[in-house]
């Protein structure tokens, strides 16, 4: 049984998909970046857009019934690699004592105001 958890992006009724699909105690967090939901704006720095992305993905998870505790990995996705340091430090912040596996991967985005992307995989905890 699968459970569809939506943020209200356009992206997910644009495009068809979830924010984050739950199937049994695993979610499956979608591609998210930096926009605030609440006032559609996208900060300009890397860092910051890191933060909001966080908020983001912590959103979708305490809809699915679990928190960034129970993430077991990320894939982050960047368009600058001067930006790794800063997003980096946000990484480190936001994930103290949780460790997920990670992989970094530069690309380019649908949007070139977006600078990092951030998708997840959480197992709720027993």
């Amino acid at each position: 049984m699968k459970k569809h958890v939506f943020s209200g992006s356009v992206f997910e009724e644009k495009y068809g998909h979830s924010r984050a699909v739950v199937a049994g105690d695993t979610i499956y967090v979608s591609g998210t970046t930096g926009y605030d939901y609440a006032t559609g704006a996208l900060p300009e720095e890397a860092a910051e857009q890191t933060r909001q992305t966080f908020r983001n993905i912590e959103a979708a998870l305490h809809q699915a019934g679990a928190s960034l505790h129970d993430l077991v990995q990320i894939v982050t996705y960047f368009t600058d690699p001067d930006d790794w340091d800063a997003i980096g430090a946000v990484l480190r912040d936001e994930l103290q004592g949780i460790h997920p596996a990670n992989s970094g991967v530069r690309v380019a985005l649908i949007d070139p105001a977006m600078k990092v992307e951030i998708s997840a995989i959480a197992v709720r905890s027993a």
